[in-house]
């Protein structure tokens, strides 16, 4: 195998979505630990274009510096092509998906916008039967992203984002209000949700209430007529998949004793704020997981969750997926397709 090539999408300089280069690459080697899969689909996430970009919003001495060319993506849906010696639990013919390498290679990219991947077994899982490959592949980092915020963590690496360890609340019988409920994240956290016994208030723009009224939501408010921060009273968790500095605007909406968890925390400054009131604001990084995705993937086998789609490219239009995504108004997630030879 050393030597063969394969098609990619590479950077080689940091920039829009027109500097996503669709071209030769050489395909991965396999190492001790891994499972070389055959790409059929790769789900997109914010890190994608956050990478692309340079990480500009991070501090200039946060920023990567990495060895271009790299290859972006993390999610992925294929068929193992290739096992090291030591890799137990998988076989050559196995459809599989998983997040790759994160947040280890979050600065230098962990090389799914490919027709290979090679990945950690322990970060790979069977592919849910009966899903096709675009919507397992844009289940990983959205779904263990609102799992790992709401149901398990399942690390105990250090949080990188506070100083305390993140611990998801119990959500039977209590109101959970999510914010941003029609997007990657969003639409996941809705679902779990309700399957744990919530009731559930969603926030999204109104084109989304069909979906989330099938998702079983028992209120739905439009954020472009109504803010919900000034309306809603008595939530137990809000689950703001937004975030951002403006996200303890939520606080009016929680109860004493209730908490706010923002998907994407930075920039937030209101720990003293949400103290006095009686509120726990926390967050976490979400961490690649196979067993996790093991034990999802029985829910999206059976039905409990569903992935939604917003639309797909092929691998070599990634440019414009990403452009796409710029546009934002993204309901449930974006998905390249390949086909290798």
């Amino acid at each position: 195998m050393p030597g063969e090539m394969m098609e990619a999408v590479r950077l080689h300089a940091f920039g829009g979505p027109d500097v996503l280069r669709y071209e030769n690459a050489p395909r991965p080697d396999l190492a001790s630990g891994e499972v070389l899969v055959r790409v059929h689909a790769i789900g997109l996430n914010p890190p994608d274009w956050y990478l692309r970009d340079g990480y500009k919003a991070l501090p200039p001495e946060w920023r990567p510096n990495p060895s271009f060319p790299i290859i972006l993506g993390t999610d992925v849906s294929g068929v193992v092509e290739a096992i090291a010696d030591d890799v137990e639990g998988f076989s050559v013919g196995n459809e599989v998906y998983s997040m790759v390498r994160f947040p280890e290679n979050v600065m230098q990219g962990s090389k799914a916008y490919a027709e290979y991947v090679s990945v950690p077994a322990s970060e790979l899982a069977l592919k849910p039967a009966g899903v096709d490959h675009v919507h397992a592949a844009a289940a990983p980092m959205s779904l263990l992203t609102a799992w790992q915020f709401m149901i398990a963590l399942g690390h105990d690496e250090p949080n990188p984002l506070q100083p305390y360890k993140h611990v998801p609340v119990p959500l039977e019988g209590k109101t959970v209000l999510v914010n941003g409920a029609g997007g990657g994240v969003g639409h996941f956290a809705v679902q779990l949700a309700k399957w744990k016994g919530a009731r559930v208030i969603a926030v999204a723009s109104g084109k989304n209430e069909p979906l989330m009224r099938a998702l079983g939501v028992d209120e739905f408010i439009d954020y472009t007529k109504t803010a919900a921060d000034e309306v809603v009273r008595g939530v137990d968790l809000v689950i703001d998949a937004v975030g951002g500095p403006d996200t303890g605007r939520f606080f009016p909406t929680l109860k004493r004793g209730g908490a706010l968890f923002p998907i994407f925390p930075l920039g937030f400054t209101g720990q003293e704020e949400a103290a006095k009131l009686g509120i726990t604001v926390s967050a976490t990084q979400v961490r690649s997981n196979g067993a996790q995705l093991a034990e999802v993937g029985r829910l999206l086998e059976n039905g409990t969750i569903r992935v939604v789609v917003d639309s797909t490219f092929p691998l070599a239009d990634a440019a414009r997926a990403h452009e796409r995504a710029a546009r934002g108004s993204i309901q449930g997630k974006l998905v390249l397709t390949a086909t290798p030879a």
